[in-house]
This record gives C-alpha cells, structure tokens and sequence, in this order.
C-alpha cells in the first residue's frame, strides 16, 4: 500500500470564518511538479476525509501512468460548518442560523486557488452533490484563458438551472422540505463510537457504504463531549439549511456553460437515482443551452451518494 501522508491546514475565510483542509502526498508524489493537484469538495452533511479511499486508490495507480497525469498532490476541504471547521467555526455559527452558503464556500478555496501556494499547479476540481457547484464556482471571476483547473469532475452534481428547477417546483420542493426535516430531527448523539458505528451500520444511507468510509465517518466526523459521549462535529440545523440554499446551484449551471469551452467538465452519476432526476442531469450536458462535456459517466451499482457507498471502486 501507498504511503500517505496527511497534513491539516487551516485557512481564514471570508465573513470572519475559517475553512480546515489537508494535503494529501507521497514520498514520491511531491517530485511531480508537473503532474496534477487534485481539490475535492464534499456534499451536504459530509467532511473532507470522506475521500481517503478515493485519493488513496488513485495515488496507488500511478505507476504506470505518463508523469503529466501523475498526482502531484491531493486536497480536500471541510465546508465552513461541516467537520473541523464546523468546530473551529462553532462560537461564530450560533450568530449565522442562515447557515453558510456554497458560494461562500467556493469564495474560500477560489483564495486558495489564487493563493502563491497553487501558482504553477494544474488543478483537477473533484466535487460531489452541492460541492459540485462549489468547485465549479471556484473559478468565478477568474479570466477564462487563464483558468487553474484543467479539468472538473462533477459528481452527482445538484446544479440546475432556474428556469428548470421552476418548471419542476412542485417536484423538487417537497424532496427539499423532506431533507431538511429529516437531517434536523436525526440523532446526533451516541454513548461512544462503537455505538455510534453499529446505529450507522443498521440504518440508511450508511449501512450502504463501503465500510472503510463508514469507519472514517466514526473517526474523523465525531467529536468526544465532555461527558463521554461522542456527537457530529457540526450542527444538524446547519446542515439541514443548507439544502434550501439553492442559488449556488443556479449560479453553477450559468458558471458551466461559461467556462465548458475552456476546462473539460466531466459528468458522473449513480445509475441508481435516488436523488437527482432525469431532468437535473439531462439539463447540465444540454449542448443545445451551450452546456457542451467532455464525458458521461454513469457507475453501476451507485446512488447518489456514490462516493461513499463505493469509497476506492468509484
């Protein structure tokens, strides 16, 4: 197995906030100054170490690949009140019950993407369900004949245009509506992990993941309280708003048909669709509305949460 390593960083954010990223490399990989940096972005009510098993599996299949397409490095970010920055953030998100936007989000790591840090990487942008829009916003603002990325990955993307999500309202309101009371009525709070690791197991979406997801989960996305027990490292309500924050979605699917002429925009969708309808994904590869990828890819066996049910087999 490929040695990695993980170093966490923490960066300021706009409106007072900071996001919590980690670098992922290998004793190699850092020797590939011309290869590619790799940024992912997670969905809603997810952290930046549900994609260990992805970056592993793709540090691992390097060898064979010409230096170009090598992994120079991995990052992955934490939305600003979800993970370690949810906890970082805690005391400056009792004064935000508006949550924090995906836009807000993509205004963090665009700084990081400009920052002289990245000068000179040839980033790949990897996100999935509302971090699709957030990576896909990164480049907002940014000439087009001067773009960092030089490719995205948009994974069980939730961008849509306006006038097709009002066209299907009816349709989508209620699934909004449902997310949000669901996500902020869910038990948060276990005696300990081991505890927190079996409700998980019995119950859905997560005993549908690859296990070394889940695991990573208990690890990683619980926090130990002072009483013993262990809970979420963000607030459910902060989760729960985020789904009705649909703009950055709008945003996205302007955004792409912008910058698809310039950076290869990749489609993937669960062939199983238990969240994003025909409409949403017909939508963003309509050519004919000047939204014109490079590739659709559909993964067998996969919903939308693809990522973490499949971990390294996506």
């Amino acid at each position: 197995m490929t040695l990695l390593t993980a170093e966490t960083y923490v960066f300021d954010a706009p409106s007072h906030l900071k996001i919590v990223a980690k670098r992922y490399t290998t004793p190699l990989s850092t020797h590939d100054v011309g290869g590619l940096t790799l940024l992912f972005t997670h969905g809603i009510g997810s952290h930046k170490e549900q994609w260990e098993p992805v970056i592993q599996h793709l540090f691992e299949s390097q060898c064979t690949k010409d230096k170009s397409y090598r992994i120079r490095e991995a990052w992955s970010f934490d939305w600003q009140n979800h993970g370690d920055a949810a906890v970082l953030n805690r005391e400056a998100l009792k004064l935000r019950p508006e949550g924090v936007s995906a836009c807000q989000w993509s205004e963090a790591i665009t700084d990081f993407v400009r920052s002289p840090r990245m000068k000179g990487h040839r980033i790949v942008g990897l996100g999935h369900s509302a971090g699709a829009a957030t990576v896909l916003l990164t480049t907002k603002g940014m000439p087009s004949n001067d773009l960092p990325f030089v490719a995205m990955i948009l994974i069980e993307s939730t961008i849509v245009t306006r006038e097709v999500f009002n066209e299907k309202r009816e349709d989508r309101i209620p699934a909004v509506d449902f997310a949000v009371t669901a996500t902020s009525t869910r038990r948060d709070t276990w005696p300990s992990r081991e505890q927190a690791l079996a409700y998980f197991k019995k119950r859905l979406p997560w005993g549908s993941w690859d296990p070394r997801v889940l695991q990573i989960l208990v690890d990683h996305g619980l926090e130990t309280l002072p009483s013993g027990e262990v809970s979420l490292k963000w607030d459910r309500k902060q989760e729960a708003i985020s789904y009705s924050d649909v703009e950055p979605h709008f945003e996205g699917a302007l955004h792409l048909g912008q910058i698809c002429h310039t950076v290869p925009i990749h489609l993937m969708w669960g062939a199983r669709k238990d969240f994003v309808p025909d409409f949403i994904r017909d939508s963003l590869s309509d050519a004919t509305e000047g939204r014109i990828v490079a590739s659709v890819t559909k993964v067998k066996n996969a919903g939308h949460l693809v990522s973490p049910a499949l971990g390294q087999n996506i």
